[in-house]
């Protein structure tokens, strides 16, 4: 197991926008117009928070005319599922989650 590898991936993690942006995603794809209306933020910020994100394959992104659709990467999902399972078994009286 790379340890090294941990760092970037979950420095990608770790911004309110960015988790905000997977969350979303989890639901459904969208493009980045979609993402600024629901996150009530700037495109900008929403774009470079995608480009983080896709740059390490957490997102897919497909060409859909002029505009980029956004998704969740599959591989990301059992991720994002033991990460829910362990918040709510083991996190329920940790300082660093409430």
């Amino acid at each position: 197991m790379k340890y090294s590898t941990y760092y970037p991936f979950f420095r990608k993690l770790a911004n309110p926008l960015r988790i905000a942006i997977i969350s979303s995603l989890n639901k459904k794809e969208k493009t980045v117009n979609a993402l600024c209306k629901e996150l009530k933020t700037e495109q900008s910020k929403v774009s470079h928070s995608l480009k983080e994100l896709a740059g390490c394959f957490i997102v897919n992104v497909k060409k859909k005319g002029k505009n980029r659709i956004y998704s969740l990467n599959p591989t990301i999902l059992p991720i994002l599922k033991l990460i829910e399972k362990h918040s709510k078994q083991c996190c329920k009286c940790c300082a660093y989650c409430k």
